[in-house]
């Protein structure tokens, strides 16, 4: 359990030092409360992947799940990357906790969609919560 934690901080730390911008000022990003959210939840993950691949394989459920939210919170950085700096004002915490939120959601609908067809109610109602997640994401961004 220590050696988790210690991981995901020693990631934490490596993948503040390789953050980058199409600018190339990512200073002001990397100091913003929603990339620090963020950036800490890709280190659970990553961290948690780490750990759980000494144990299960590729296609056990909880690897797929952590892949997917990774892929998740990885698009989302890049959304993050793209603000300009003086525009960092629009990345607060609440918007961290928006990404890592709708991570969480196309996470769950990528296992419903595992187990149903895009017609059935569970899907559709976990379809209509990632769309309002990210339509609260993209009026911040905007």
């Amino acid at each position: 359990m220590h050696l988790r934690y210690i991981l995901a901080i020693l990631i934490l730390l490596l993948s503040t030092s390789v953050s980058y911008s199409q600018t190339g000022e990512v200073g002001p990003i990397r100091s913003s409360a929603a990339y620090s959210e963020v950036l800490l939840r890709k280190t659970q993950i990553q961290a948690d992947l780490e750990a759980f691949l000494a144990d299960y394989t590729e296609a056990n459920p909880k690897i797929i799940d952590l892949r997917t939210e990774l892929a998740a919170i990885n698009k989302s950085l890049e959304k993050i990357y793209n603000v300009k700096p003086t525009e960092t004002g629009k990345l607060t915490l609440a918007l961290g906790k928006l990404i890592i939120d709708q991570a969480r959601l196309q996470t769950d609908l990528a296992r419903l969609l595992r187990s149903y067809s895009e017609t059935h109610a569970e899907v559709k109602r976990a379809k209509r919560k990632v769309e309002i997640f990210e339509s609260a994401i993209n009026e911040i961004l905007r």
